[in-house]
């Protein structure tokens, strides 16, 4: 199969499209053909080593863990999915070896959940690890409920988008950071847009003169912090994915899990049109260095997305 992989930790120039063997399906398992493959944070980042000090990590290295494609066929112990099914999955596995940029990928069943109908192969193949990371902010660390409100940093980027539909869907009210070029776009997607900089603070005790519930750090760089400490009561519900300084604060770091029920939930709120994927750019796979490149600038409204022929 054709595969993008690394044979060691690097810039772009690692990066190739090559020729591995097809992957074996384990029990548990089914053959994904993919259609295309979400281009994350987390895979360039791997490509630099950050990932060596916490996971094993072999080569060579197929990069990443977003897919939606059609199942070809399924292992011995496996009943939810049957050939022909179309899929998408967040297929990160105990070891960081065999990703999703490739033609075929053997992807463990815990990791799967049914395409929604109403999303294209680039929507659906952006969905999986960024859906899934602000539902587990949101659902999870944060317990947003209907009425409450909560500040989003970051809230144009492949997440943030994602987390601004999820909690207006949930019913809560939505303050989003973002240059001044996204906040016609957020406002599209139900959230007051506020921009960055100097006198945040200021800005969103204007919107919200008696605090704030809950915060969702998407950014980093400790500012994002700092500003929702002054707005947030409770520490608790705070919660970041790239500032590790949130515990010490008493909130919530995450770090996305694979959750099949999650993405079926994802799924459906698609399928209700409560959700939509943007899609900024999308690549051919061989080009995943140059995907991984626009990725790295944080410049890009909604997702960018590998797609496979």
């Amino acid at each position: 199969m054709k595969a993008i992989a690394i044979r060691r930790y690097g810039g772009p120039e690692v990066v190739e499209y090559t020729e591995l063997p097809d992957p074996k399906v384990g029990p548990d398992s089914v053959l994904v053909q993919v259609r295309a493959a979400g281009v994350n944070p987390v895979d360039w980042k791997i490509r630099e080593g950050a990932m060596d000090g916490l996971m094993d990590v072999h080569f060579p290295l197929i990069m990443g863990w977003d897919l939606a494609g059609v199942v070809l066929a399924v292992g011995g112990a496996v009943t939810e999915f049957a050939p022909g099914d179309e899929v998408i999955g967040y297929v990160r596995k105990d070891a960081v070896e065999h990703g999703t940029y490739a033609e075929l990928v053997s992807a463990p069943v815990r990791t799967l959940a049914r395409k929604p109908a109403s999303l294209d192969w680039a929507q659906a193949g952006g969905l999986p690890l960024a859906g899934l990371t602000a539902r587990q902010c949101l659902v999870g660390a944060l317990d947003l409920r209907p009425g409450e409100s909560v500040l989003i940093h970051g809230a144009a980027g492949g997440v943030g988008c994602l987390a601004v539909q999820l909690a207006v869907a949930i019913g809560a009210r939505v303050i989003g950071t973002a240059s001044e070029r996204n906040h016609a776009f957020l406002r599209g997607l139900g959230a007051e847009p506020v921009a960055y900089g100097e006198g945040l603070v200021d800005r969103l005790r204007e919107l919200a003169p008696a605090g704030l519930d809950a915060a969702l750090d998407l950014v980093g760089g400790g500012e994002p912090l700092e500003v929702s400490a002054q707005l947030v009561a409770d520490p608790a519900r705070l919660a970041s994915i790239t500032d590790y300084g949130v515990v010490a604060r008493g909130g919530h770091y995450v770090f996305v899990r694979p959750d099949a029920e999650g993405l079926a939930e994802l799924a459906a709120l698609a399928d209700r049109g409560a959700l939509r994927v943007p899609v900024a750019s999308t690549f051919p796979l061989a080009q995943a260095a140059s995907a991984q490149a626009l990725n790295a600038e944080g410049r890009t409204r909604g997702k960018i997305v590998l797609l496979v022929d």
